[in-house]
């Protein structure tokens, strides 16, 4: 399952970018697995898997590591 960091989180719209290997990836708060949307943090680290969105790929099954 690829890695990455949480580069931005924009609260008040529900969704954020993953910085990883492939470049940013978006990610939408309902993706956002174990922990809620708000818990989320600049700079940790999170696992994903890569899912099919309507502007390209995007970030799915958002995870927090450790």
């Amino acid at each position: 399952m690829p890695q990455g960091k949480i580069k931005k989180v924009v609260s008040e719209k529900g969704f954020g970018f993953i910085e990883g290997d492939r470049g940013d990836l978006f990610f939408h708060h309902s993706e956002v697995k174990d922990v809620t949307f708000e818990e989320l943090r600049v700079g940790q680290t999170v696992e994903f898997e890569v899912g099919r969105g309507e502007k390209g790929p995007r970030a799915t099954s958002v995870r927090v590591v450790g």
